[in-house]
């Protein structure tokens, strides 16, 4: 590997290190601070950080410590490595921050099935401080950061969700106006078609934003109020259970689902992954929010009859 050193609007910050081996917990020290601030391991003895004035202070910084530490360090300004492309290097940081952000959803649901007067003290702020740190290093928008974020305000909203609520009476929900977020994806479109397929068949549905939501709808997949998120559930997995539809297809895709949306790999089903990437295209390009709630429904549809 070799790296070209034109530093004129260099993208990338090299940390090249070398520590004494005995200078064991001064490794640690070393290694817990670039963690820290997000940098990747570029070969045996380097790091890459994007170049901003932040991360070129931090470099330099802790390249004086390791020097103090009797080790050797440089910073170098890289305009690019032979055998490794910006898109390469770029996934590369995303995979560290969704490692990140995937063990911050696992707690985040473990905290949002436990009762809230039983959560101890302080365990959603600690939580909201590790978002913010790893927002930080989050340099390239790693799409599970508004997962998260979701995730928090739901765990601010919502009751105690361990303690079990009246038994729901579908015939309440006939004919209703069923109202959820703007921008629907997997979880929402397959709510929609969960919803009208089983649920109320003359389903009609809008979208509104938090506080704004029709008199009389019934929200779903929002942050306050109506079903959505229920401890390590998906909104689809909660409308199921509540609805008790017991069908083994509706189970299957709710797996899907779930896997698609929380990204926790629970289930260890990827059939759905497709239909998300879709929706997520279909949205970029601007297609309307009932249009493309009604697209996601069709493909839904289409995923139920090829389950065996």
């Amino acid at each position: 590997m070799s790296v070209a050193h034109d530093t004129k609007d260099a993208p990338w910050l090299l940390l090249t290190v070398t520590l004494p081996t005995k200078r064991a917990s001064q490794r640690v020290e070393v290694w817990r601070k670039l963690q820290r601030y997000g940098a990747v391991p570029l070969g045996n003895s380097g790091y890459l950080l994007p170049t901003n004035p932040s991360n070129r202070e931090r470099f330099e910084w802790l390249a004086q410590m390791i020097r103090k530490h009797a080790g050797d360090a440089s910073v170098v300004s890289i305009q690019s490595i032979d055998n490794l492309s910006t898109p390469q290097l770029v996934a590369r940081f995303a995979e560290a921050r969704s490692r990140e952000y995937e063990e911050l959803i696992r707690d985040v649901q473990k905290l949002s099935s436990v009762a809230r007067q039983k959560r101890g003290p302080g365990r959603i702020s600690r939580l909201r401080e590790r978002f913010r740190e790893i927002v930080e290093i989050d340099f390239f928008g790693n799409p599970l950061q508004k997962r998260v974020e979701e995730l928090l305000a739901r765990a601010d909203a919502s009751p105690a969700l361990t303690e079990k609520s009246a038994k729901t009476n579908p015939k309440d929900y006939m004919g209703k106006l069923w109202v959820t977020r703007p921008r629907p994806g997997i979880d929402r479109s397959a709510s929609a078609w969960l919803i009208r397929r089983f649920i109320d068949k003359k389903a009609r549905f809008t979208f509104a934003k938090e506080g704004d939501v029709p008199r009389d709808a019934v929200p779903f997949d929002m942050f306050q109020g109506g079903f959505g998120h229920r401890g390590e559930d998906c909104t689809f997995e909660t409308l199921r259970k509540e609805f008790r539809v017991r069908d083994a297809r509706v189970v299957a895709i709710g797996e899907m689902v779930h896997d698609a949306d929380l990204n926790d790999g629970k289930f260890g089903r990827k059939e759905a992954f497709g239909v998300d990437e879709v929706l997520k295209g279909w949205a970029r390009r601007g297609m309307p929010d009932k249009e493309l709630l009604e697209h996601g429904v069709q493909m839904i549809e289409g995923l139920y009859h090829s389950v065996s």
